[in-house]
C-alpha cells in the first residue's frame, strides 16, 4: 500500500562561474515543496560554451525553464497515479512523451529567440538551417521531480545525479555505462535529442525508504575530481555536514566549495540538492491535497 503523506524538503543550490570564463554557462532552479499538489522540483543545465555553441548560456536557461513547465504539467498528470496500474502509464509518458515534449519546447525557444535576434547577414549569405541555428544554443540538463509517492529524474548529456538512499547508500542511477570522452557530450541540440534523454523512475512505496539527498550537478563539479571516488567522498561528505549542521550551514559554505571544485575543473560549477527531512516523533504527515508552503526558490541571477 502506497503511503501518501507528505515529507518536508529543504533545498540548497547555487553556481560559480569558471576561472577566466566571459560568463557562466550554466543555470539551474528548486521549486516546490514536494506534496502532491506541490512537487518539487530540481534542474541543472550547462550550456557547451565553446564558439560553436556562442549562444549556450541562453540554451541553458531555456532547458530549465522549459523542464520546470513540463515538471508542473507531470505533476498534474502524476497526482492521482499512486496506485500501480496508474503508475505504468504513467512511466510509459514519462520514459517516451515527455523527453520528446521537452525536446521540443527547448528547440521552440531557441529558434524562436533566434529569429528575433538573428545576427546581420553578409550580403548573400544562405540562412542557416534549424539545425545550425540550435548548436548555438546546445546545453545539456538534469532535472528532477520529488512527490510523496514518487521520485522521477531525467538527464541528457554529461553531469551528475547522485542519490543517497533512506539507508545511506549512495547512487548514481544516471550515470553512463562508459563516460564520455573529452569535451564531447550528449546535447539537446543534437538531431532525434529526445532518444539519448535517460529516466530515473523510483516509485515510493513506503516513505521511510524516501531518499534523505538527492544532487543534481554540473560536470564542473565532478570534473575537479582526480576519479569518481572524489565525487562520491564529496557527495557522501555532504551528506554529512548536511545531517550534522542542517541545510543552513552547509548553504553558508556551499559557494566556496564549489568556487574551490571549480580552480581544479576550469568550467562553471553549479549544485542543486534537496534534503529530507523525516516527520518528528508522533508527528503525522500532511494528508494528500493538502497544501503546505513553498521552499524558498533559489534561482541564479542572469549573467
Amino acid at each position: 500500500m502506497v503511503t501518501l503523506g507528505v515529507r518536508r524538503w529543504d533545498t540548497l543550490a547555487d553556481s560559480v562561474q569558471g576561472v577566466g570564463k566571459r560568463r557562466n554557462q550554466d543555470w539551474y532552479a528548486c521549486e516546490g515543496a514536494g506534496s502532491g499538489d506541490d512537487p518539487l522540483v530540481l534542474a541543472v543545465a550547462d550550456g557547451h560554451g565553446s564558439a560553436a555553441h556562442a549562444r549556450s548560456e541562453l540554451g541553458a536557461r531555456f532547458a530549465v525553464d522549459r523542464f520546470l513547465g513540463r515538471a508542473a504539467e507531470f505533476g498534474r498528470a502524476a497526482r492521482d497515479c499512486h496506485e500501480p496500474g496508474r503508475l505504468a502509464r504513467l512511466m510509459t509518458y514519462a520514459r517516451d512523451d515527455f523527453p520528446r515534449a521537452l525536446v521540443h519546447d527547448w528547440r521552440e525557444a531557441a529558434l524562436g529567440h533566434w529569429s528575433r535576434h538573428r545576427p546581420v547577414a553578409d550580403d548573400g549569405a544562405p540562412e542557416p538551417g534549424a539545425d545550425q541555428k540550435l548548436v548555438l544554443y546546445g546545453t545539456t540538463l538534469i532535472g528532477a521531480v520529488l512527490m510523496p509517492w514518487l521520485f522521477v529524474a531525467w538527464q541528457i548529456g554529461d553531469g551528475d545525479l547522485a542519490v543517497v538512499e533512506h539507508d545511506g547508500t549512495l547512487r548514481r542511477p544516471l550515470a553512463p555505462a562508459e563516460e564520455d570522452l573529452g569535451d564531447e557530450t550528449e546535447s539537446l541540440c543534437g538531431p532525434q535529442a529526445w532518444r539519448a534523454v535517460r529516466m530515473h523512475w523510483a516509485p515510493v512505496f513506503d516513505q521511510a525508504r524516501t531518499p534523505r539527498l538527492v544532487v543534481l550537478s554540473t560536470d564542473g563539479l565532478s570534473k575537479s575530481f582526480a576519479s569518481a571516488d572524489g565525487y562520491r567522498e564529496f557527495v557522501d561528505g555532504l551528506d554529512n555536514r548536511l545531517a550534522t549542521e542542517g541545510s543552513s550551514g552547509v548553504r553558508a559554505v556551499l559557494p566556496e566549495w564549489l568556487r574551490q571544485a571549480s580552480r581544479y575543473s576550469g568550467d562553471d560549477t553549479t549544485l542543486a540538492a534537496a534534503l529530507r527531512h523525516a516527520p518528528a516523533d508522533g508527528a503525522r504527515d500532511d494528508p494528500p491535497g493538502t497544501a503546505e508552503e513553498p521552499l524558498a526558490t533559489e534561482q541564479k541571477t542572469e549573467t
